[in-house]
């Protein structure tokens, strides 16, 4: 229980006059606009590679059932490696994490433009999946690490969209690479990206990690954790007062690779967490089946296969940011509605006037402020997948399979954001442990469904595959129901449990 120590429970009302953050709205949005840049590393590893699968499959001399499980162990590790990166970057810095996972990235991209063998191949794309899964949860957490609850919803959604702009950009890249320089630039292409970001990563992401520098305002001799951190604080228009050390330090938490593990099994996420992996392993098997089936019923080439998965992420990046407005929108409601009800509790608010006491009220009502939209969003992604299934069966015009992916997209990333927005908020000790729970969850369930749509399709047929994913989508829905129905007795337990064991602990 050690990751529960971390500072940021100490920040309480005596800091009062200190700001949440001291990053103005300025700096905020430089900063999610690097992690969001770093985030489209693991998107980009993934789907850039979707329309060269067979091309791929021909080159190795092997079928396309095999390269797909390449796929599959890419979504693998990508679930796994998170839950190593995530609690490190709790613990040692968001920056430190950042470098190390993009050094493991960049190694295995070139080992990959070389590859000449499958078995070199699918252990390389592991390796690939390991450094750039883990930037969506760092990157998740040092939002959680500069917002507060009021605005976080937003952020999340800007946040949401660089990580998804990649499933619209990266397979018509991906497409355009195979098909004139052939599919190991593909690689090439990711090697020199990520090499130029790592370098404007070192010398433009400040650390945040709050239980090394607080609200920001802290002055480290650390050159790894002062820079470029001492830039920011020059030029930041929020009035704060510098520090030696966050406010009633405590010592620093051990590294907790279980936490990730311990948040997907506890009562206060599993239902949720199961709730979003079937989701979005539904929306894995239909983007995998894509490049196959187009290619096919349609007879499109590579290129043309890129072409038709831009709709798909054009509707995941507007989804996400229309999302993230909704998200600040109700928190706003709900709370101006609570604090009506119930005049006693402003604290809850997470304003700039309370550096970290966004969770202090156990009686806030959260899932009504968060989960509402859950029940719209999921039926409108159970509707666009049951209508790709049946029009692909029938061969319907491609328009209208590639229209069904736009509303798919946009769904389940926005259920994502809205699943991971909320798990911030009820973790705000274990930012990045949440994040990875979630992608520990969902990349596994997608793991297993990627590895066999294509055996289902070949046995029942396109439409019925996606009609039984369905009918697992709407069993997986009672989830949202009892999180909804018991979601905030088992935060006030929690806190309750959590303010024991610190009162133990002094």
């Amino acid at each position: 229980m050690a990751a529960e120590n971390e500072v940021v429970n100490e920040f309480r009302p005596s800091a009062a006059a200190e700001p949440y953050s001291i990053f103005d709205r300025r700096q905020k949005g430089l900063i999610v606009f690097i992690v969001a840049t770093a985030a489209t590393f693991s998107g980009f590893a993934s789907n850039i590679y979707f329309p060269a699968l067979t091309t791929i499959a021909d080159d190795l001399k092997v079928s396309v059932e095999l390269i797909n499980l390449t796929v599959t162990s890419y979504l693998i590790f990508q679930g796994i490696a998170p839950s190593l990166w995530g609690p490190l970057s709790d613990v040692r810095g968001r920056r430190v994490a950042y470098f190390l996972t993009f050094l493991v990235f960049l190694g295995a991209c070139v080992g990959l433009a070389e590859t000449k063998n499958y078995a070199t191949l699918i252990v390389l794309r592991s390796l690939q999946s390991s450094g750039s899964a883990s930037t969506i949860a760092v990157g998740s957490a040092v939002i959680g690490d500069i917002t507060t609850r009021e605005e976080r919803g937003g952020y999340m959604g800007i946040f949401q969209a660089g990580l998804l702009a990649p499933v619209a950009v990266g397979p018509v890249i991906g497409g355009a690479l195979a098909a004139s320089l052939g599919w190991r630039s593909i690689f090439w292409f990711l090697t020199i990206y990520g090499g130029v970001f790592l370098i404007f990563l070192v010398f433009s992401l400040p650390e945040t990690l709050r239980s090394t520098v607080g609200n920001g305002g802290v002055s480290s001799s650390n050159p790894i954790v002062s820079y470029p951190l001492n830039l920011y604080q020059k030029f930041t228009t929020v009035k704060f007062t510098p520090q030696a050390q966050p406010p009633r330090a405590t010592k620093r938490a051990k590294l907790d690779v279980i936490g990730p593990f311990r948040i997907l099994f506890s009562k206060q996420a599993v239902s949720l967490i199961l709730f979003l992996a079937i989701y979005y392993a539904v929306w894995q098997m239909s983007i995998t089946a894509m490049s196959v089936l187009f290619q096919q019923r349609y007879n499109l080439s590579e290129t043309q296969i890129g072409l038709t998965f831009i709709a798909n992420g054009v509707g995941s990046i507007i989804g996400t940011l229309v999302t993230g407005r909704l998200l600040d929108a109700e928190y706003m409601r709900v709370k101006a509605k609570h604090e009506a009800s119930s005049p006693g509790h402003e604290l809850e608010t997470g304003s700039t006037d309370s550096p970290d006491t966004q969770h202090d009220d156990p009686d806030f009502p959260l899932e009504k402020a968060r989960l509402r939209l859950l029940p719209f969003l999921a039926l409108l992604q159970c509707a666009s997948i049951v209508a790709f299934g049946w029009t692909v069966q029938y061969r319907v015009h491609i328009a209208v399979p590639i229209i069904t992916t736009f509303f798919t997209g946009w769904t389940v990333v926005s259920i994502v954001s809205v699943v991971t927005t909320y798990l911030i908020d009820i973790f705000p000790e274990q930012k990045a442990a949440s994040s990875a729970s979630v992608n520990l969850a969902r990349c596994l369930l997608a793991a297993g469904g990627t590895s066999i749509v294509t055996i289902i399709i070949d046995a029942v047929g396109v439409g019925w595959t996606f009609t039984i994913a369905i009918a697992a989508q709407i069993v997986a829905f009672v989830g949202v129901i009892i999180q909804w129905r018991y979601g905030g007795k088992w935060r006030r337990e929690a806190e309750k449990a959590r303010m024991q064991a610190e009162k133990e602990n002094e």
